[in-house]
């Protein structure tokens, strides 16, 4: 072999070796932050099924979940392990907005951009959840924040239009998210080699459910934020907590609220298994 021929190869090869280093750290900090979201929508899933049996009066979001963990023994640990997987799931999401996502899509402008708002929406999610591990205080209640953004919206010109079509996009996010999971598109991004048959329809069951019962939560969210700008009154937006609280004031009772609850808390399991399986 020539020096010329080793120059040309080496340097490859350490191209070849720094980019599937990152290729893995990029992986790690996925898989720890789709875990993390696996154990908050578990934890919501928990405190929304306590609230439909009328024994739990704790918020059902980020807030409550995290006050739930913080009552546990081990809850001081495993507040630093949300926050490590939320930052970790932060910077991934970051990652792929900048140099694209797995899969044949991931490098489209519109993928590019729906990881940069999940990149800063998790951002926002650590930062809130880092405070109270600190003990500064707990995140802010998603109602709140509904309120808060919706009230500084509709305080400029346009403002009801502009809170109307984020109504309209939480709404058409959450017939989306069911659309897809109850055709099972997840499974694109699931390749989960190697494992049995039962195992895969398991896993397209388990997420087929949560995917359904998350985007009846995103659909009942979108439809607050639709009131809220018809009427002018910022006071009736409502966060993730007073959604589920609604869907116990329908017809069906308390008992669709079991039902969403439950979805979700499967989604939580679901995403444990995007955590081992899913292409990052």
């Amino acid at each position: 072999m020539t020096a010329q021929s080793l120059r040309r190869k080496f340097p490859r090869s350490r191209m070849t070796s720094r980019r599937a280093a990152n290729g893995s750290v990029r992986a790690s900090l996925g898989r720890a932050g789709l875990a993390a979201r696996g154990a908050m929508y578990i934890l919501i899933g928990i405190i929304a099924v306590q609230i439909a049996t009328g024994s739990s009066h704790q918020q059902a979001d980020r807030t409550g979940a995290v006050r739930l963990v913080a009552s546990t023994p081990f809850g001081a640990v495993i507040l630093w392990l949300l926050v490590a997987g939320f930052a970790g799931m932060t910077l991934w999401r970051l990652s792929e907005a900048a140099f694209g996502a797995a899969g044949h899509d991931g490098r489209k402008a519109t993928s590019r951009l729906a990881n940069l708002a999940r990149g800063v929406f998790y951002a926002v999610a650590t930062f809130g959840i880092l405070k109270f591990a600190l003990g500064l205080g707990a995140p802010s209640s998603s109602d709140k924040d509904s309120v808060d953004l919706t009230a500084t919206a509709l305080h400029y010109p346009g403002g009801q239009v502009v809170v109307a079509l984020a109504g309209a996009a939480f709404a058409g996010t959450g017939v989306y998210v069911a659309y897809r999971a109850f055709e099972a598109r997840f499974l694109e991004q699931l390749p989960m080699t190697g494992t049995s048959p039962r195992t895969r329809i398991v896993v397209e069951r388990i997420g087929q459910i949560g995917g359904i019962a998350r985007g009846v939560v995103f659909c009942t969210v979108g439809i607050f934020l639709g009131v809220a700008a018809v009427d002018d009154q910022p006071d009736k937006a409502k966060g993730l907590d007073t959604a589920l609280r609604a869907l116990a004031r329908t017809p069906l009772g308390p008992w669709l609220l079991l039902i969403v609850a439950l979805g979700l808390a499967l989604f939580g399991v679901y995403s444990f298994c995007e955590a081992r399986w899913r292409q990052v």
